[in-house]
């Protein structure tokens, strides 16, 4: 892909207060998101992914601090003006929230909350708003999309407030789309179905997407690139495939041989020792070395920086050459 990047991250922090001390939730992250690409976001639960997300259309409220550069259409957002960023957020730039049923207002038609998108950041209205609502949930393959408008959230299926999510984030027909864990709770048939959705509505559309998940399985069906995060920094990112083949960081090696493996020859998982690390009180040096097996004394001395390892990766780990290059292959993952 080339041209300017559609988003640029510079330097993003987000500290949060807490009575047990500052949380640094998200440490100096940097990447570039091209225009009808995906990016996924991945690591264990408490790395920063959903934090980082949502610092992106600045959706925390003091007194969370948020720095660093979010360059979008020329302009930082964490800069711009409340009145500038609200025709942004929703319009531009659209965002899938992690659980549907706490995200979707209750008392609220879904057909008046695709409606209300509409009518802050289109032109349409009456008839034809209500015609574009049915046309977004055929879209997104709810079944009778016009006389489900008249449904609340609580008479849809988990897959189908989902959907429903997906059809108010695109009601405005957005360049970027950030969707934060879509497929999570939902079975594997629903979730194959949502990914596809997903996939068809970037190429329609032409939009950037940032896919945040846990699951691998779901990066290696979806995305042309990865970003890796661990104690709340990115601490490698490569394409898709090169990530799976050859991983340059210990911490993404433990993340792909904790992996289920496929077809006959099958072998038992290798899970990470210990647990995430306390993001108020991080250990000396790199964060990951705690729970690493191939820590040396130089690891603990210094948080590696995260630099180029070779063209188009990179990462933040000082034994990157020293990794077993893998055998997992995209379709076993899809297994």
């Amino acid at each position: 892909m080339t041209g300017a990047p559609l988003l640029r991250v510079r330097d993003l922090n987000v500290r949060i207060p807490t009575p047990g001390g500052e949380l640094h939730a998200v440490r100096g992250v940097n990447f570039d998101l091209n225009p009808g690409e995906v990016l996924g976001l991945v690591g264990e639960s408490g790395s920063g992914k959903s934090v980082t997300l949502r610092a992106l259309l600045r959706l925390h409220r003091p007194p969370i601090v948020m720095s660093g550069e979010v360059e979008y259409g020329g302009q930082n957002l964490l800069k711009m003006s409340e009145a500038r960023l609200r025709s942004v957020r929703g319009s531009q730039i659209s965002m899938i929230f992690q659980e549907p049923m706490s995200a979707l207002n209750p008392v609220l038609t879904v057909g008046e909350q695709i409606g209300e998108n509409l009518r802050e950041h289109t032109a349409l209205r009456g008839r034809a708003a209500q015609d574009r609502a049915a046309e977004l949930l055929d879209l997104t393959g709810i079944p009778s999309p016009r006389a489900r408008l008249a449904d609340y959230p609580h008479q849809f299926s988990g897959g189908m407030r989902q959907r429903a999510m997906i059809a108010i984030a695109l009601a405005s027909e957005p360049r970027l789309l950030l969707a934060d864990e879509p497929t999570t709770a939902l079975d594997v048939t629903i979730q194959d179905q949502i990914l596809r959705l997903l996939l068809r509505l970037r190429d329609e559309l032409g939009m950037g997407l940032i896919l945040v998940t846990h699951d691998l399985g779901v990066v290696a069906q979806t995305c042309d690139r990865v970003a890796v995060m661990y104690g709340g920094r990115l601490v490698e990112t490569a394409g898709v495939h090169e990530l799976f083949r050859a991983p340059k960081h210990a911490y993404t090696l433990g993340l792909l041989q904790s992996l289920p493996g496929a077809g006959a020859q099958r072998q038992p998982l290798q899970p990470i020792p210990g647990g995430p690390p306390n993001l108020r009180a991080l250990p000396p040096g790199c964060p990951f070395a705690p729970r690493c097996a191939h820590v040396t004394d130089e690891c603990r001395a210094a948080e590696p920086p995260l630099r180029e390892v070779a063209p188009g990766r990179l990462s933040a780990c000082i034994h990157f050459d020293e990794l077993p290059a893998l055998r997992t292959e995209l379709q076993e993952v899809h297994a």
